[in-house]
């Protein structure tokens, strides 16, 4: 992030004043020295802001909240929880979404790619938006957090209902930005344990978050999400 980031015009509406602070000055300084030592950083550049791009501000019905990108390279692409098409096994956590799906609404899907969902209206944003190549969470408390708290704290705002999925702690902590905006409970939010192999058996497992989605959209009036891929 060397400069202004190509972000769609209500998403800038809203996090302009966020881009011209001194820390996300810091986050461009540390990123450019990332950079610049050699560091592979996940996703592809191009790719930092793709939740944004895919899921216009005023479109946002949906937010799944993911805590930074995958490590592997050729994995990320800049929305939580995906792995592009070609991907190929599946990261373990997203194996365990699927097998929800399927136990929730009998949807089976193979490619892993989710943006058929971002195209619908659901935000599939990383509260960290790059990390370094085999290190996870190697960006943590740099400064993206800034940005994406933001975000959830102006979609929270908004009066339009949306539907918050926080899966394990870390997200579970970004329900502290949605409560002060959550009059007469218009927003749901969706809270369980993480879908990873360490915990989904805690929880995940039988929590039905795309069933309880669709039926809350569904309820203010708006088409359920297509949960296939």
């Amino acid at each position: 992030m060397t400069e202004a980031p190509p972000l769609e015009p209500g998403w800038w509406a809203q996090l302009a004043s966020v881009f011209a602070t001194p820390p996300i000055d810091r986050l461009r300084d540390f990123l450019r020295t990332e950079l610049r030592s050699g560091k592979q950083l996940l996703p592809a550049k191009t790719d930092w802001f793709n939740a944004f791009a895919a899921t216009p501000f005023d479109r946002v019905r949906v937010v799944i909240l993911g805590q930074d990108p995958y490590p592997t390279p050729g994995h990320a692409h800049g929305l939580s929880f995906s792995v592009r098409r070609d991907v190929r096994p599946l990261p373990k956590s997203l194996v365990n979404i699927f097998q929800e799906l399927a136990d929730d609404l009998g949807i089976r899907n193979t490619s892993g790619d989710l943006t058929p969902w971002a195209d619908q209206g659901v935000l599939l944003l990383n509260a960290v938006l790059t990390v370094p190549a085999r290190q996870p969470a190697g960006h943590q408390n740099q400064g993206w957090e800034l940005i994406t708290d933001a975000a959830i704290s102006a979609l929270a705002a908004r009066e339009k209902p949306v539907v918050f999925v926080l899966w394990g702690a870390a997200a579970q902590r970004k329900a502290a930005l949605i409560a002060p905006h959550n009059h007469n409970q218009r927003h749901l939010i969706i809270q369980s344990p993480h879908p990873s192999p360490l915990s989904a058996y805690r929880g995940f497992f039988g929590s039905r978050p795309f069933s309880r989605i669709n039926d809350f959209l569904q309820q203010h009036g708006e088409p359920p999400i297509d949960w296939r891929t």
